[in-house]
């Protein structure tokens, strides 16, 4: 990947049940159902089977002794415990920075949504004392307020937030009558996937300190345009290089330059931003126009 042009590397996550296993219950909030978070462990092969923590250490000491390009680290839990000593660990391995992995599908009717955004909060905080290192936060869209809580982590002193996470929801065999994993790529055309992050980036942008990355269904190099466009400072691709391998990085910086060339600008922050909730006329609709611009469109295109 750094050979065809990547600018960072995000490494897969060490999950929180990995370190806590030998030496620590986890918490109230993971006790609430295993398929409360994205990449829960039942959707993917059992605990035994993944990377232990020393062995992501040492695969993560060897990929910073490769690379010269930044090497990012990935923790994927949501509690506060004495997961969060393994960031330290991680910076001493040579991370240049760490993203945390944040995600709560919430199960229990008697759990305020506050508390959630308070357990994100207090992980965030918990980490950025134990280190030097840049820290990203990565959630997912399902939030009654995202930009207040992007608001508040950022407050906490986020470095970066990473919109949004993939949920890899189950599926049911009807032969054995049970609940099995059924982890999902991102298609070219996935439309959802990358509005997701298109709409919310485009609200945050100018709004937070923080850098804003997206993430999920960036395919092509009109899809990171239509995120930079809306203020992304950063567009992370995992999909279409396991489809189509890891040359398409290439392709997709060719026909960014390409494309920039032929609109005239001479760099990328020209364009950064330009059409974000920022600068419409009235900010307050931003999301609100845009949806009834486009029921009325879907009207008008199905009428005889």
């Amino acid at each position: 990947m750094e050979d065809v042009g990547a600018a960072a590397v995000v490494l897969p996550s060490l999950f929180e049940e990995n370190i806590v296993h030998d030496s620590h219950e986890v918490d109230y909030f993971l006790s609430h159902g295993t398929y409360s978070y994205a990449e829960a462990l039942t959707f993917f092969p059992e605990p035994n089977q993944l990377a232990t923590p020393e062995q992501y250490l040492e695969h993560l000491r060897r990929a910073k002794e490769a690379l010269t390009i930044p090497l990012i680290a990935s923790l994927n839990g949501v509690s506060n415990g004495g997961w969060t000593d393994y960031a330290s660990l991680i910076e001493e391995a040579g991370a240049d920075a760490l993203e945390l992995n944040l995600y709560f599908i919430p199960t229990d009717p008697g759990l305020p949504s506050l508390a959630i955004e308070d357990e994100f909060v207090d992980v965030l905080r918990a980490v950025k004392r134990r280190l030097g290192i840049p820290v990203a936060v990565k959630l997912s869209p399902y939030f009654t307020n995202l930009t207040g809580l992007a608001r508040r982590l950022d407050e906490a002193d986020a470095d970066g937030l990473v919109l949004f996470n993939r949920f890899q929801q189950p599926d049911v065999d009807l032969e054995r009558l049970e609940i099995v994993p059924s982890p999902t790529l991102s298609p070219p055309g996935d439309g959802e996937a990358l509005r997701l992050p298109l709409c919310w980036i485009g609200i945050l942008n100018g709004r937070v300190r923080a850098s804003l990355a997206a993430s999920g269904g960036i395919h092509s190099a009109s899809d990171v345009l239509k995120l930079l466009l809306v203020g992304a400072d950063v567009t992370m691709l995992l999909s279409e290089l396991l489809l189509n391998g890891i040359d398409q990085l290439q392709l997709i910086r060719n026909d960014l330059a390409t494309w920039l060339v032929e609109h005239e600008y001479t760099s990328i922050k020209q364009l950064q931003g330009t059409l974000s909730r920022r600068f419409v006329t009235f900010p307050s609709a931003f999301e609100r126009a845009h949806y009834v611009r486009a029921v009325s469109s879907d009207v008008q295109l199905h009428e005889p």
